[in-house]
């Protein structure tokens, strides 16, 4: 596939987007104008697998026929309303979706990093109104090399520069340990500590799997010194994993789970905190809200996404194709490749910085027809749709097997 950069039209669209949008992104240079499954076609109709899926917000596909039906027949009727009067479609999703939390309540949202903010404000009011902490003294543990989005109060608690600088001052109150360190967090608790953020695997520090163990260590912890444990699964739930939440896989319940991306089902944002009455019956109204929250149209789309997650069919085609992924990675290390993490359809792959940067192999993929995206310089973040065939797969992994010999010998190395 030739570089789509080097095409006329899409220099000019990529044009048009950098003189007029703001630069806080650094996209591939792909313009893309539709997709289906587990692909993507430009502007020129170049087809790419898609092998970011939004950062997990299209773990069902592009244009996924069921939930776009879903979508086109309620907006026939009713897209939004606000939360000022009950819609037909907003107590089946919340009802549905608390059942396949097992928990009792859900908040819903629109994006992940609202349903962040959401259970931190949550934490807090229940930490003085549940918990008896003395008023402005709560105190939330979170984990270094945590990403729970952008807003000033989760950047306040970020370890990367580019996200915090020149954004002070930061919103107190919380108090960052070393992720999978279960000593450092027993001896942060103490009487003021309300709650502990944790993302079950870190999907932007490079999809780092915590060791055996630690999710149970936090949840006994939690529950020894009454504190709550908030589970952000925005990136890791809804199937990306081979389970609904990575959590299960730990034989672990939080105390509220944090929902996002996927939930939209790759058509509206949809966001949720899902908890038990004890916490979420703490908010009375006027104290927490949000316009487009729980709208009909994101309830009718997000009760779509979990029947599909009901059936089961998700997960388990994550679990096996994701036994597959990881398995041909693994013959990749020490052939441009240093280490390989991850799990179910979702891998965090080093890259030797002989051969170039994350963003370098990104490119290459990119002519192949392979969308993926780095991070932290030279990891690759492979997160695939969860539609994709095994076949697909393995394209998708030859190319890469192909970039890297191209990297290999440009550096020199054979």
């Amino acid at each position: 596939m030739a570089d789509p950069a080097q095409s006329p039209t899409q220099r000019q669209a990529i044009e048009q987007i950098e003189t007029y949008g703001s630069h806080n992104y650094h996209p591939l240079p792909v313009v893309i104008a539709s997709g289906s499954g587990a692909w993507l076609t430009d502007i020129d109709g170049n087809r790419y697998l898609d092998f970011l899926s939004a950062y997990s917000a299209v773990n069902f596909g592009h244009s996924n026929p069921e939930l776009v039906a879903v979508a086109t027949e309620q907006l026939q009727h009713l897209a939004i309303t606000s939360r000022a009067v009950y819609s037909n479609t907003y107590g089946p999703f919340i009802q549905a979706l608390a059942e396949l939390c097992g928990k009792e309540m859900v908040l819903p949202m629109n994006t992940g990093v609202e349903a962040v903010e959401s259970a931190l404000k949550l934490a807090r009011k229940w930490g003085y109104e549940v918990k008896g902490v003395p008023e402005d003294a709560a105190r939330i543990i979170v984990m270094d090399g945590n990403f729970h989005g952008r807003t000033i109060s989760v950047i306040s608690f970020s370890n990367d520069a580019v996200a915090t600088t020149s954004y002070g001052p930061f919103t107190p109150g919380f108090v960052p340990v070393p992720y999978g360190d279960l000593d450092a967090l027993a001896a942060a608790i103490d009487e003021h500590t309300v709650a502990v953020l944790v993302e079950p695997v870190q999907g932007e520090a490079g999809v780092i799997v915590p060791p055996e163990g630690y999710l149970a260590g936090v949840r006994e912890l939690t529950a020894t010194h009454n504190v709550l444990m908030i589970a952000d699964e925005i990136q890791s739930g809804l199937g990306r994993t081979g389970s609904t939440f990575y959590c299960e896989q730990a034989g672990v319940v939080p105390d509220l789970y944090l929902l996002g991306k996927a939930l939209g089902g790759a058509i509206v944002p949809v966001s949720a905190v899902v908890g038990n009455a004890d916490v979420l019956g703490t908010l009375r109204p006027g104290q927490h809200g949000s316009t487009f929250g729980g709208n009909p149209l994101a309830a009718a789309v997000g009760l779509a996404v979990v029947r599909l997650l009901q059936t089961g069919e998700p997960q388990a085609h994550s679990r096996e194709l994701g036994a597959h992924l990881h398995a041909r990675l693994a013959t990749f290390v020490g052939h441009g490749v240093t280490a390989v993490r991850g799990v179910g359809l979702w891998a965090g792959v080093d890259i030797d910085p002989a051969l170039g940067t994350g963003r370098d192999l990104c490119e290459r993929l990119l002519t192949k027809g392979v969308i993926a995206k780095d991070t932290h310089g030279q990891t690759l973040r492979l997160a695939p749709t969860l539609v994709i065939t095994k076949d697909e797969l393995d394209q998708a992994l030859d190319a890469l097997a192909e970039a890297l010999a191209e990297a290999r010998a440009a550096a020199g190395l054979g």
